[in-house]
């Protein structure tokens, strides 16, 4: 069902259509055994030590015969392969050739040249997998490999990465490389009008942001409607100057490598895309503040409870027969049981389960939602059924309109789509049989190029907020007296500036990079690898950022992390401790947390956590393995939580999609 031969990928054109891509197919969440022993041996296939070895051999023969040649040569015989290239594919002879041609180039134009292991990358992503290496390993250089090989044989190309600020990076870091082959890169942001979208879009190789892409996409297919036939796009192109063509964005879905690829296709994947416009309704936003009213009226644990894993609210038989005696004289939409109820419910949900500061932050008088696994903001996204204008009116904000629905995609469907799909990422083993059984991606890991150095500290856990952050100082007040660096981890905004008032306090210098100092990431990024260097940081630091040491902080240990909160999934943890110990640098991490952390007082009754915090304020060794094995098992639920999420949007998505189906509709 998944073929990801990329010698199989047509070129966009007048024989294969201007905008390739796969049909919509109907996929189970989940195969089981058979799904992921199928898995295994596609793996294998690309991952043989034996074929491997072969593959280097002939790579390293290539660029020791074009390292002879001079820059013009060099351009000549760019132009010969890229000829190749085009007539016969991607052979796998050809596609050796294109890989030294442009570990050549990338030395010649930015003076790196590529190890071996990233040539395995490279060659694993050519074929349609999922590498996963370490951080620090060097995948935005190791992805040049597929994509350029991929453009050269006029294969358009996606680089898809989690921000604008990694967009913008890598396009201008790696652009020297494809500049030098003779082909054009683009980056697509945010802030980016139509016509500089097209024009970005229109390269040979685009980086972008998984959300840009997807939105794009979207509104190529309110473009194209229902009849997006190939015949159909070609006659317009050729009869009429305003056809459908101009007016699309990209080139169809040929060939996309997905940077950090289990935060795109795994995180990002439980909320659905959905394509909106304002509509004025005065009556709607009357409703709001009469249910801001009506929920301010009802009592906790007696009119309703609050489900904080899943952020959702319950109504009691008290609490319905309360909200219908005190809305009947209202009239209108408020004789509906369903509508009131669930008006009020997204009130209370307003009122008690979203948090200033770490759901959402307010600037300039608006609501902006922030990413829980990144900690960036998401300034275009907005919560639905009247969510966000009920935070709205929590907040004294000015009221944003109320959305109406033109189109709506899962990425699950989106990346389905892509007639060759790779990725890359650091932290893949934890959901690599739902990247298999979803989107027919295989994992296959990358060894290291030099042997890893970095050390695990004993993890602790405190039995209070007070206790653990004050353990947290005299921890970064050890490190700091060596001279090393040190970046502490938070889960949200409130934390780090909390963490960072206390540290003003202990007169110690530090930075702070959470959402509210996106515009200064890389400058507090750069910094944070300085002798005696303290930085605050919500996750924004926790994906694609490299930390450069000064030189002489190696010698004394190299940077030190500590996270103090446990994330939602050990992937993401695990992507925070990577910032130490890259490139086989000395560094370390430990884990410092506490008992009513917020993962652990949602796991756990308020006895349980009683207990466990009158267990672990003994400090015994047998209560610290307690708590922390009660952390990690709060953790697993909710990796499992947000699995069945994911698995649910995803049969709804099949669901809606055989629907539209019989009416001839796709979105």
């Amino acid at each position: 069902m998944f073929n990801h031969r990329l010698s199989a990928i047509p070129q966009p054109g007048i024989v294969n259509g201007f905008y390739p891509e796969r049909s919509p197919q109907k996929r189970e969440f989940l195969h089981g055994a058979v799904s992921s022993c199928t898995g295994l041996v596609r793996s294998l296939t690309v991952y043989r030590s034996g074929a491997l070895r072969r593959t280097l051999a002939a790579i390293h023969h290539h660029c020791r015969q074009i390292e002879k040649l001079d820059d013009t040569a060099l351009a000549e015989y760019a132009k010969k392969l890229r000829l190749q290239l085009h007539q016969h594919g991607l052979t796998t002879d050809l596609t050796r050739k294109a890989f030294a041609l442009i570990r050549e180039t990338a030395g010649r134009t930015i003076n790196m040249r590529h190890f071996d292991t990233q040539l395995i990358g490279g060659w694993i992503m050519v074929h349609g997998r999922l590498a996963e290496m370490e951080t620090g390993e060097g995948k935005t250089f190791t992805a040049t490999l597929a994509a350029a090989a991929a453009a050269l044989a006029g294969i358009p190309v996606h680089i898809v990465t989690v921000n604008d600020y990694l967009v913008t990076r890598d396009a201008e870091s790696m652009g020297p490389i494809y500049q030098a082959l003779g082909l054009r890169v683009g980056a697509v942001t945010e802030k980016m009008d139509p016509g500089q979208r097209r024009s970005a879009y229109a390269g040979d190789i685009t980086y972008c942001t998984n959300k840009q892409l997807a939105f794009d996409y979207l509104r190529d297919r309110l473009v194209l409607g229902d009849d997006h036939g190939r015949l159909r796009l070609q006659l317009e192109r050729l009869h009429n100057k305003k056809s459908r063509k101009e007016r699309l964005f990209l080139q169809g879905l040929c060939f996309a490598i997905v940077d950090e690829a289990d935060s795109v296709l795994i995180d990002e994947a439980r909320t659905p895309l959905i394509i909106s416009r304002n509509t004025e309704n005065p009556e709607e936003e009357q409703a709001y503040f009469r249910a801001m009213a009506l929920a301010e009226s009802l009592r906790n644990d007696i009119d309703f409870t609050l489900d904080h894993q899943g952020r959702r609210v319950h109504l009691s038989d008290e609490g319905s027969r309360r909200i219908a005696a005190l809305s009947k004289a209202i009239g209108g939409i408020w004789n509906g049981t369903r509508q009131r109820e669930e008006l009020v419910c997204q009130a209370l949900a307003a009122q008690n389960l979203y948090q200033l500061d770490r759901h959402y932050l307010v600037q300039d008088g608006k609501v902006l939602i922030i990413d829980e696994n990144t900690g960036r903001v998401m300034a275009d996204r907005s919560w639905e059924r009247g969510l966000h204008q009920l935070v709205e009116i929590k907040e004294n904000c000015e009221l944003s309109g109320q959305r109406e629905h033109l189109a709506r995609l899962t990425y699950q469907r989106f990346f389905r789509r892509y007639i060759c799909l790779a990725g890359m990422t650091g932290t893949a083993r934890e959901v690599q049989r739902e990247l298999w059984s979803v989107y027919g991606l295989v994992v296959v890991k990358v060894p290291t190029n030099k042997p890893p150095r970095r050390r695990e500290l004993a993890r602790r856990i405190f039995p209070d907020q007070a206790t653990k952050w004050n353990g947290v100082i005299t921890q970064i007040r050890t490190m700091h007296k060596q001279g090393r660096p040190i970046l502490v981890g938070t889960r949200s905004v409130a934390a780090s500036e909390h963490l960072s008032s206390m540290l003003r306090g202990a007169g110690l210098r530090h930075q702070v990079l959470n959402a509210r100092q996106d515009a200064q990431e890389a400058e507090i990024v750069a910094q944070a690898g300085g002798k005696g260097a303290i930085t605050i940081a919500t996750n924004m630091a926790g994906r694609g950022t490299d930390i450069p040491l000064e030189e002489g902080v190696a010698e004394i240990g190299g940077l030190h992390i500590i996270a103090t909160e446990g994330n939602e999934a050990r992937r993401i943890d695990r992507q925070l401790y990577g910032r130490c110990g890259r490139q086989g640098d000395p560094g370390s991490y430990e884990t410092i947390l506490s008992v009513d952390d917020e993962l652990l007082q949602h796991y756990l009754g308020p006895m349980l956590l009683s207990f466990l915090g009158g267990l672990v304020q003994q400090e015994k060794p047998l209560s610290q393995h307690i708590g922390l094995i009660s952390m990690a098992l709060a953790q697993s639920a909710r990796e499992r939580y947000h699995l069945q999420i994911r698995r649910d949007l995803m049969e709804m998505d099949e669901r809606v999609t055989s629907l539209l189906g019989f009416s001839g509709r796709l979105e």
